[in-house]
């Protein structure tokens, strides 16, 4: 059996999607910035996307940003911030993507201070609190899911004391948006960003949503696509495909909710029958926890650094951590930060609306004969 359990890094694209895609590779093949016939139908393509977007977000058009995915969205909001917004200081934490955490390493000549973190990853909403009294210009970047354990940020609450403080706010939602019903008003985040990939979308596009009362320069020059927000040509059928995605998320987002919730319960309460001692990284309880992450925390056993290969060759795709950090010898960094036992294997298995109980009762039985050494029956 071959099960794919990686849905944080990638999901498989929807069929709806590709349909989509490959009739717009058909009949729209226009530059959307050219004044004739044929740019004026791409240029109307994208728009209607926008418009479908923005609504499903409760934004305007205006507010959504394409980008190549949810890397440059995030780099595009912490740099823009800083250049153009007057930031002087960034408030992060040391278990953000590497998206947020090396763009914030690379910007210069301004303050960085990190919030502290309890060993689930959930954020010192006191300490954020805290350093929020330093009355300089700030940018709070807290992610709204953690995409290695999990745990979910309060991101009301977070909006909340960054409005008290007249601090900005961005929200790393990659890993949220199109499993939950995201309403930017209600957030009241200045920036989110968008990877159509995590939601059965196409790979190398996204968006970021500009809070309309923000006004920023374009992180990438060269033409004066986006509203003059982002230099180069339109991605038609990324942009088409992403909406189209993100239509098919919304639409049966609560069945979807419980539907995974349902396999990663049983699968957390399979593990903790089978396998003594195991235990789990971050929340895990469904008002905390993303329902589509579950990293665990294995006992000790012999042959444990070859856990993830071991998994490989019975079928099963899982991970260690960000698909982005993959081949990395210093280990995950969001371990590091929440003082996780190294000694201790861990895998994270993420799911989709694709993934069922079947292949998760075959994880089961290999994870027991691999780490605790039972017998696997015979399941092809």
């Amino acid at each position: 059996m071959k099960v794919y359990l990686d849905n944080a890094a990638t999901t498989p694209m929807a069929p709806e999607v590709i349909d989509e895609m490959t009739n717009v590779m058909k009949a729209n093949f226009g530059n959307p910035s050219s004044t004739h016939a044929f740019g004026r139908e791409a240029r109307g393509v994208i728009e209607v996307a926008r418009r479908k977007i923005a609504a499903s977000i409760g934004a305007e058009p205006k507010e959504i940003v394409f980008t190549s995915g949810g890397t440059e969205a995030d780099n595009m909001a912490i740099s823009c911030a800083i250049n153009d917004m007057g930031v002087t200081r960034v408030i992060s934490a040391t278990i953000e993507h590497h998206a947020v955490g090396r763009c914030i390493e690379g910007e210069q000549a301004f303050q960085v201070d990190y919030v502290r973190v309890s060993e689930t990853g959930s954020i010192d909403l006191e300490h954020l609190e805290l350093l929020l009294q330093d009355p300089q210009k700030t940018l709070v970047s807290l992610m709204h899911a953690n995409n290695e354990i999990g745990t979910l940020l309060n991101i009301e609450v977070v909006s909340a004391l960054c409005k008290k403080y007249n601090a900005y706010f961005h929200s790393d939602s990659v890993q949220t948006m199109g499993h939950y019903t995201i309403d930017v008003k209600s957030f009241g985040a200045d920036f989110l960003t968008c990877s159509a990939h995590k939601f059965h979308g196409p790979k190398g596009i996204g968006f970021l949503y500009v809070n309309k009362r923000v006004k920023v320069s374009p992180l990438i020059q060269g033409g004066s696509q986006e509203r003059g927000m982002r230099g180069g040509t339109e991605n038609i059928t990324g942009i088409v495909g992403l909406a189209k995605a993100l239509e098919l998320a919304n639409s049966d987002i609560l069945a979807h909710q419980e539907y995974v919730q349902g396999l990663k319960s049983y699968m957390i309460t399979q593990l903790r029958e089978r396998i003594p001692g195991v235990s789990f990284h971050g929340e895990i309880a469904p008002e905390k926890s993303l329902y589509t992450v579950l990293n665990v925390c294995f006992p000790p056993f012999e042959n444990k650094s070859m856990l993830l290969f071991l998994l490989d060759l019975d079928g099963i795709a899982a991970s260690g951590g960000s698909a982005c950090t993959s081949g990395a010898s210093t280990g995950s960094h969001v371990l590091r930060g929440i003082q996780a036992d190294s000694n201790r294997p861990n895998s994270r298995f993420s799911f989709s609306r694709y993934t069922t109980m079947e292949e998760i009762n075959y994880v089961l039985e290999i994870l027991e004969k691999i780490v605790v050494g039972v017998p696997v029956s015979n399941v092809e």
